[in-house]
């Protein structure tokens, strides 16, 4: 980076922290700083949306699964994108509740004070984890821009991750909710940025490389592209990673993610709260999020030009997660035009407007469910906004604790994932059902701590011998699958790039980096027909970190097929091992009931996950509904007919309907799908049925403009 770049962002973070001084005078209360006053229209919400969901470790996710799958690899991003219609829906519930938080609708619809402050220390646990792994991509990802991976003997990250959490601190405990909208709205822009600057540059440095400047543009990089690339590259659904992101896995991830996001903490404003109205709200959210599906097509095709241009760097030999910081510095670099600055400055935005809607989100959350009910329940609303801003601040600095102290950003991230099943369940039958009540959610979370969390790291302590004994340190059989086909210059750069990381890795006696580099690529010269092997299966059934020969490692051979060009070699795995890591206690359940996991793939096993982690706590909070008493009729008809009644923009309006709601209850029985029953579900209007299908079909669209970006220049 030069000076230039360096003044972008600069620039940058002076632009925001003026942001956060200037909203800090609209804030007059609670509403105001939490909610912006509810007075944001479609554009702000459609942005905040849009910045919220999109966090910086996925450009550089789908950068690496697209450097090592192909276009398939964009799934790892994509699988939300079903999730979308959905929005259009939820929506309106989160307009109608009309609350702060979300810890706030649990203590409404169960009239439980402590459900809101479990679902607070929910909250802020999920948000550190989260976002911890948004600040461990950042730095990541400056490593090969600025050049430097030290400062003083310390790793960059130590004073990168402080700075940009210093920052987030800086504007959004100043001005609330609103500064997070404006900066979202302008780091929206410059995400957007993000997820297309490199395509136009990177086609037109393949024609340098690799055509002639002369006589060809830009766009005849897609057939350079194509030339470089293997074609089992460019398939959406039968590249090398098919098997990683198969039909089943895509629906099974979109069902598991539907279930979770919506009591993810932030969907309380981003999600439609903060709106105007229901039609702002829904707009908002729906558009917001296909905004971010579109910048993952960019992220597709960026991935795919960086693996024409950048095979034969060896860092990416080593590390693929450094992708998008190389490709950006290759790319972008030699123009001195202050554009890799710009695309730090991108990436960094993708961050920060993830993080400031998170801040605000949580600081809420602890000053109305847990300060103010325990601590000074008759606080002012001057104070408790103050209380905010301090406390905002500790889901910032606890996020950077954890990026900076725990290495493994996957478990960083799956592990916030998972949390939510503590509260889907009470969340979606709460909405819909009358007979859930406040102990049936309490046994519900009880059991999913247990089940999920507790058991799964507590019962390999107390029993140590389950890591050795057979029948649990079983795994799927081995499939080896040599395929061959005439190599590409890419597969030619591979070869180069892995020989040159191994004998610097040699040279440095660095035995960790050598098991970084991974197995050999194939030699050869462009035209030869060579063998690439792509190996898939033996995974631990019971254990989560997988299992480790105990000896020498013996594989037995169960069958060999041929299917045109293609070897398919089975093997099962011998000897005695060991498991690490935790302990899968919902395969169990599958083992209990005679399924013979042994030749299910990896995406199968990871589908196997979805039943009992989605089914088991909906089921454990039906049962137990119905064997405690519900909560009073009173509040259960007031919460009902309050999500039944529309949202007024004019809120002294809205308050008038919602006094005429509280005298009579039975006004909406006409409008529901399932009169005089426990089922509280309306029947759709136009708008909705509508709005979905045109969402749905959306999806489809946003799939076949992938899919024909990546045929550009294709045979």
């Amino acid at each position: 980076m030069t000076w230039i770049d360096y003044t972008v962002v600069a620039a940058y973070f002076v632009v925001m922290i003026a942001i956060g001084l200037w909203a800090m005078g609209r804030v007059k209360g609670q509403e105001d700083y939490f909610m912006g006053g509810r007075g944001f229209g479609k554009l702000l919400q459609t942005f905040a949306a849009f910045g919220a969901g999109t966090g910086a470790h996925e450009p550089i996710q789908v950068g690496r699964t697209g450097w090592t799958s192909g276009l398939s690899g964009v799934w790892s991003a994509l699988m939300w994108l079903f999730v979308t219609p959905v929005y259009w829906i939820t929506a309106v519930w989160y307009r109608r509740m009309r609350h702060l938080t979300l810890g706030d609708w649990f203590v409404e619809r169960y009239e439980s004070t402590a459900l809101g402050a479990a679902y607070a220390v929910f909250a802020i646990v999920f948000y550190m984890f989260y976002l911890s792994t948004m600040l461990s991509a950042i730095a990541k990802f400056a490593v090969p821009l600025m050049g430097f991976e030290q400062i003083a003997g310390y790793d960059l990250k130590f004073f990168l991750i402080p700075g940009l959490a210093a920052i987030v601190i800086a504007y959004g405990v100043l001005g609330g909710l609103t500064a997070a909208y404006w900066t979202d709205l302008i780091q929206g822009i410059f995400i957007i940025l993000l997820s297309v600057l490199l395509i136009p540059y990177g086609l037109w440095a393949l024609v340098q490389q690799f055509g002639d400047p002369t006589t060809q543009g830009f766009m005849d990089g897609f057939t350079i592209m194509h030339e470089r690339v293997s074609a089992d590259h460019f398939s959406l659904f039968t590249g090398p990673s098919a098997g990683e992101f198969p039909l089943q896995y895509i629906v099974a991830l979109t069902v598991l993610a539907l279930v979770g996001i919506v009591v993810q903490p932030h969907f309380i404003a981003t999600g439609g709260g903060s709106a105007k109205s229901e039609n702002e709200a829904r707009i908002g959210l729906v558009v917001g999020n296909f905004l971010k599906r579109l910048c993952t097509v960019g992220w597709a095709i960026t991935a795919l030009i960086a693996l024409a241009l950048l095979a034969g760097r060896p860092e990416l030999a080593v590390d693929p997660d450094l992708v998008w910081g190389i490709a950006a510095r290759e790319i972008l670099g030699p123009l001195n035009m202050g554009l890799v600055g710009l695309m730090l400055a991108c990436l960094m935005a993708a961050m920060m407007s993830s993080a400031d809607t998170y801040m605000i989100v949580s600081s809420a959350l602890i000053t109305r469910n847990l300060y103010t009910p325990y601590v000074n329940p008759t606080a002012s609303d001057g104070e408790s906004v103050k209380v905010a801003r301090i406390t905002g601040l500790a889901i910032i600095v606890g996020a950077s604790v954890v990026a900076i102290t725990m290495a493994n950003v996957f478990a960083q991230f799956t592990f916030a994932i998972e949390l939510p099943i503590l509260f889907a369940a009470p969340f979606w039958i709460g909405m819909y059902w009358r007979r859930a009540n406040a102990i049936a959610v309490w046994v519900t979370i009880a059991f999913s701590t247990l089940f999920f969390f507790i058991l799964p790291f507590v019962l390999p302590i107390i029993s140590p011998e389950m890591r050795t004994d057979p029948k649990w340190s079983v795994t799927t059989n081995k499939i080896t699958k040599t395929i061959t086909r005439t190599a590409t210059p890419a597969d030619v750069a591979r070869h180069e790039a892995w020989v040159e990381a191994v004998q610097e890795a040699k040279q440095r006696e660095d035995t960790k980096l050598l098991e970084k580099i991974g197995a050999e690529p194939p030699e050869c010269a462009v035209g030869d027909q060579i063998q690439v092997v792509l190996k898939s299966g033996d995974k631990a059934i019971f254990w989560g970190n997988g299992v480790k020969p105990v000896g020498d490692e013996s594989m037995e051979m169960i069958s060999t097929e041929q299917d045109g060009s293609t070897t398919i070699v089975t093997q099962r795995r011998t000897g005695e091992t060991i498991g690490e890591g935790q302990f899968q206690l919902d395969f169990l359940i599958y083992h209990y009931i005679g399924i013979d996991l042994a030749n299910v793939s990896k995406a199968t096993l990871e589908t196997l996950r979805l039943p009992t982690r989605v089914l088991l706590p909906f089921l454990v909070l039906i049962i137990a509904s119905f064997l405690t008493p519900r909560n009073s009729q009173l509040a259960l008809d007031r919460y009902y007919a309050k999500m039944k009644t529309e949202v007024d923009p004019d809120p002294e309006t809205d308050r008038m309907n919602l006094e005429q709601s509280y005298s009579d209850p039975k006004r909406f029985e006409g409008q529901r799908m399932f009169p005089g029953t426990d089922i509280e579900a309306l029947r759709p209007r136009k708008s909705d049925v509508l709005g979905f299908a045109i969402s749905v079909a959306v999806c489809f669209a946003i799939i076949a403009l992938l899919v024909w970006l990546a045929g550009i220049g294709g045979s």
